[in-house]
């Protein structure tokens, strides 16, 4: 009996040390909880949806890679996700080592993933003082700056169905519901930086830069209408609500400081 109980006692700890973990399912927009070294480039990448990916600023990404504007970047490039180390600097003589030269042109793709948008010029307008004016202003938009203050406003009317968890392993925002084609208005003025649906867990996505300190993001639309380069005022329509990346009509919105996720009821005005 006592050799019986034993063996019993035995089966049941292995079956409680044997029980198997799941891995996470649902969220694609997961992070692991150290960043990697290095980041391959896909098609469709910029430095801005890298950057965001990861966390960083685009000025982070560049020093590290030794990237000037327009910060061209190509299919199948290494990016470097972290700072050199000191040895590498004391053998560069305090530069960072150049990336690896692009294959040659006839097999290099034509870089057309790069930050730098040039923004189309407006349809002809009748000419009037008014619609000089407008086209003025349009052609010329300020850049957003260090020190320009943002003025924020909520992007959607619905009613906010997750809230920011910093401790999210996910995406890290506040999901706001709606109907299919609702408007999806800019939080705030700003130049739209990115346009598509490459980052996953994003669906379609837009990002807009205020000034170098702020960026918003705007996820899972049904259709995009601002486009990368686009200055953009507050209030103004940048998509329709939509699920794409997910499994219900939402908008899922960020607001990031210096590259990092941030608590957007800390910005927005109450309702």
């Amino acid at each position: 009996m006592l050799r019986r109980a034993w063996l019993i006692l035995i089966c049941s700890l292995a079956a409680c040390t044997s029980h198997p973990i799941n891995a996470p399912v649902g969220d694609r927009s997961e992070r692991p909880l150290r960043n990697p070294d290095t980041h391959r480039v896909r098609q469709g990448d910029t430095l801005f949806s890298v950057a965001f990916l990861y966390g960083y600023t685009v000025d982070e990404l560049a020093a590290w890679n030794r990237l000037r504007a327009p910060y061209s970047i190509y299919t199948g490039q290494q990016l470097r996700l972290t700072a050199p180390s000191k040895s590498t600097v004391r053998k560069t003589g305090g530069r960072v080592s150049k990336p690896k030269k692009p294959p040659p042109k006839s097999s290099q793709p034509k870089p057309r993933y790069s930050t730098k948008i040039i923004a189309k010029a407006p349809p002809q307008l009748p000419r009037s003082r008014a619609s000089t004016a407008q086209t003025s202003r349009s052609r010329h938009s300020p850049a957003p700056s260090g020190t320009q203050k943002v003025n924020w406003s909520w992007p959607a009317s619905g009613r906010v169905i997750r809230g920011y968890n910093a401790k999210s392993a996910g995406k890290k925002g506040v999901d706001i519901a709606g109907k299919t084609g609702e408007s999806v208005r800019a939080a705030a003025a700003g130049k739209v930086v990115y346009a598509g649906s490459g980052l996953s867990g994003y669906g379609r996505l837009i990002i807009i830069k205020h000034n170098k300190n702020f960026l918003s993001a705007y996820a899972h639309n049904r259709k995009l209408i601002a486009r990368e380069g686009q200055w953009v005022e507050k209030g103004e329509l940048i998509a329709q609500m939509g699920s794409s990346g997910t499994d219900r009509t939402q908008l899922h919105f960020e607001i990031r400081k210096q590259g990092r996720p941030v608590d957007p009821f800390r910005y927005l005005p109450k309702r």
